[in-house]
């Protein structure tokens, strides 16, 4: 990663990441620190985020479904230039309960568009973007999690819409849809003896990505080599999507 991109690529620069503070969140507010920027990283406990003073960043402990913290959390931000809404749970098989589908899809679709439209204004001022995480269920079902496929292909149709509607401010809005990851989300999969496995050797790659992968392709959406890119969703999958 830092071979790739040009040391302090985003100084000056402040990033906010929401569900910054595990998995891909954690690696993409990593991936902005060391490149210079001052990221604020939220999650959903302070437990979670006992990690961010070490490593430079400032944590928050928010849920993302309250307006109220949303609201509070923005206003006591001075200049915003990215905005990353990584915030997401997933809960199998629950899902099927319509109290449990309704709580999966306010925090990881009205969660994102919370975020993105409270952060609006400030990100209007720098001319800045909005990196959203959405997923290979975006394209395609799962039996097990269909609040979360339903919340994620909302995300990748939110992404498009928003990136319409803020253009003519200057604000970019994209999206990146991971494959399959080894995070804290997925680790009852990829630790599997078997289907960790099976998962791996359907992939082009034949191995699962990390949080590092994720946030490459969040670094270079909020640089200046994509200033001619919004509204698209980016793949990162190892390529399984097209096996």
């Amino acid at each position: 990663m830092q071979g790739t991109f040009r040391e302090n690529l985003f100084a000056g620069r402040t990033v906010l990441v929401t569900g910054g503070s595990t998995g891909i969140g954690a690696g993409i507010a990593r991936a902005f620190r060391a490149h210079g920027a001052r990221v604020i990283a939220t999650g959903s406990t302070a437990a979670k985020l006992d990690w961010c003073p070490a490593e430079g960043i400032e944590g928050h402990a928010v849920d993302v479904r309250s307006d109220a913290d949303c609201t509070a959390l923005l206003a006591a931000i001075d200049r915003l230039d990215v905005l990353v809404t990584a915030a997401g749970i997933v809960r199998r098989d629950d899902e099927h309960r319509l109290d449990v589908f309704r709580d999966v899809l306010d925090v990881n679709l009205v969660g994102t568009a919370r975020y993105a439209m409270g952060a609006h204004d400030l990100l209007a001022a720098s001319r800045g973007s909005i990196v959203t995480i959405a997923s290979m269920l975006s394209y395609f079902g799962d039996r097990r999690v269909p609040a979360y496929a339903a919340a994620k292909g909302g995300v990748s149709q939110l992404t498009k819409s928003l990136a319409i509607a803020y253009a003519p401010d200057g604000i970019r809005v994209n999206a990146i849809a991971p494959g399959w990851i080894e995070t804290p989300l997925t680790e009852e999969l990829w630790q599997s003896p078997t289907i960790g496995p099976a998962i791996a050797s359907r992939t082009a790659t034949k191995t699962w990505g990390k949080p590092g992968d994720i946030a490459n392709g969040a670094l270079f959406l909020a640089s200046p080599a994509a200033a001619y890119v919004t509204g698209t969703t980016l793949i990162i999958d190892g390529g399984y999507s097209i096996c």
